[in-house]
């Protein structure tokens, strides 16, 4: 009789001739479960070095179907944001957020420089338009019990072959996972926050400007602002978009 650890580290389940990187058992991925923010960076930044990416970035998407939001968890700056992580924060990401939803498919994009583009073109891939101007990267979408995100990784020397790009997307699933579970777990030790300021950092998670979270929630301006200021100062957040994530990662919205 076949040994099951054996088979599965030939291959396990298949996705036609390849391995399936979404099922139970995946070599790549580290016996170490992280339990912190710095352990999941730690654990990111393995991936990264083990891919030749110069930097990454962990991002949560928005809860709001029509507001295309993905707010940063954290990245290789940690505990700072990075100037490509904070560009992508700020921008509409309709395509990417739209895909990462509906489909585990990795993307990558290129800085237009005719040898990377032909370098790095791997397979079960889709090509998207730059995140970042000027960088060249691969974005892997992740799933867990409560959310969805995507893990991205820059730099112009990554090369994946099929077998290895399956292997560090599920490493993906697995670190997403943890950052699930941490946020979860930090939930409980934040200061209470009043269902109002909670509504209004929902409502700025899904896009909404301060003048439009008043008229939808019959506040005045200044009583809105001054629910998100306190909020911002509950979850020790250096702005507005700075606390959405990190109530994002904690599971205080969704």
């Amino acid at each position: 009789m076949t040994d099951p650890a054996e088979n599965a580290s030939q291959g396990g389940d298949q996705i036609g001739e390849h391995r399936n990187p979404f099922g139970a058992f995946s070599p790549g991925v580290e016996p170490f479960h992280p339990v912190t923010v710095p352990d999941a960076v730690r654990r990111c930044r393995w991936i990264a070095v083990d891919i030749n990416a110069v930097a990454f970035s962990v991002f949560l998407i928005g809860p709001s179907l029509d507001r295309h939001f993905l707010a940063p968890c954290f990245d290789s700056a940690y505990p700072s944001l990075a100037p490509d992580t904070e560009l992508i924060q700020g921008n509409d990401r309709s395509g990417i957020v739209k895909h990462a939803r509906t489909s585990t498919v990795p993307c990558w994009w290129s800085d237009g420089t005719p040898a990377r583009e032909q370098q790095a073109r791997p397979g079960w891939c889709k090509q998207i338009e730059p995140l970042s101007p000027g960088t060249s990267g691969m974005a892997f979408p992740v799933h867990a019990d409560r959310g969805c995100g995507l893990v991205m990784f820059f730099g112009p020397d990554i090369t994946l072959e099929l077998p290895a790009l399956f292997d560090i997307h599920a490493r993906c699933f697995a670190l997403f996972e943890a950052v699930t579970r941490i946020r979860r777990s930090e939930s409980a030790r934040v200061p209470l926050i009043s269902k109002r300021e909670l509504e209004c950092l929902k409502l700025t998670a899904n896009g909404y400007t301060s003048d439009e979270i008043a008229r939808l929630l019959k506040l005045s301006v200044h009583t809105a602002n001054q629910y998100l200021s306190n909020t911002t100062q509950k979850l020790d957040a250096v702005n507005r978009m700075h606390a959405v994530a990190k109530a994002l990662r904690m599971g205080l919205i969704d």
